[in-house]
């Protein structure tokens, strides 16, 4: 029969044992190097608090000295400066009398140099004056002699634009509609204009396919005759053409327009080579015929 032979404990492994006390006793050298570290540091603070005590004693020693020579320093000047100041006020006493008079000297020299000044510029002032009155009265006489002149020539030439309105002709137009007054020169016209009757449209018309446009009509030339100083025209106005055939100069030739009761005037002064002038009257007022 085979017999159970007894089994042995198993024994405990020697390493790990080891390392517990070798962890204590590394934790424990640690801790004694720090208080050693830190008593050294907390005996140098020491010794640095007592040195710079003894250093703020022996600085405020020195203020405390320098302050008491800088108190007696100054306390000597604030008396030097009141001894001073009384001796300027005895001495500013004993010098009013005099500072006065000197004071009414100088006003009095100062009055004198005062009033001659004034008398100086009243003086030139009044010259000035002189000078402008002299001035303006020739200019007043010259503008006197030019305001004649004017006066004349207005005179004369409203003298001369009542002659020639006197000389102007009144005559029945190609309607046997009498006429207004009938310019036959540029001077007669302008007689006309100043009259302000009518309006007045001046024109050079030459010869061409297209009308000419003269106040709010068209006029074109057709036929011309300097020597006989005649020549025909076509009128166009409210879209209608009227021909003025083989007409003379200065001869009212008129045309009736919609938007005025009495008609137009046109008239020729000059007849030249495809060319004619003259002058187109209006009404100044613009009324519809019924």
């Amino acid at each position: 029969m085979l017999s159970e032979t007894p089994t042995s404990p198993a024994a405990p492994v020697n390493g790990s044992g080891s390392k517990v006390p070798m962890v204590l006793g590394a934790l424990i050298a640690v801790l004694a190097g720090a208080i050693v570290f830190l008593y050294v540091q907390l005996d140098h603070m020491r010794t640095d608090m007592g040195k710079t005590r003894d250093a703020l004693i022996e600085e405020i020693a020195k203020v405390r000295e320098a302050s008491s020579v800088t108190y007696q320093t100054n306390r000597r000047n604030v008396e030097a400066l009141q001894h001073k100041l009384e001796e300027q006020r005895k001495q500013a006493a004993q010098a009013a009398g005099q500072a006065k008079d000197t004071a009414l000297k100088s006003i009095e020299a100062t009055r004198v140099q005062l009033e001659a000044a004034q008398a100086q510029q009243q003086a030139l002032m009044k010259s000035q004056l002189s000078e402008v009155k002299q001035s303006a009265d020739t200019q007043i006489s010259a503008v006197n002699t030019e305001v004649s002149g004017v006066k004349t020539d207005v005179a004369s030439t409203k003298s001369q634009l009542e002659k020639t309105i006197a000389d102007l002709k009144r005559t029945n137009g190609d309607l046997n509609v009498q006429s207004g007054l009938i310019a036959t020169n540029g001077k007669e016209l302008a007689a006309l204009k100043a009259l302000g009757e009518r309006n007045y449209f001046e024109f050079k018309i030459t010869k061409a396919k297209a009308p000419q446009k003269v106040g709010d009509v068209l006029v074109q030339l057709k036929k011309s005759d300097p020597k006989h100083n005649r020549f025909t025209i076509e009128l166009t106005a409210d879209d209608k053409k009227v021909e003025k055939k083989d007409r003379t100069v200065n001869e009212p030739l008129q045309f009736y327009v919609s938007k005025a009761r009495q008609p137009y005037e046109l008239v020729v002064n000059s007849v030249e080579k495809n060319m004619i002038s003259g002058y187109l009257a209006t009404p100044k007022v613009q009324q519809s015929r019924n």
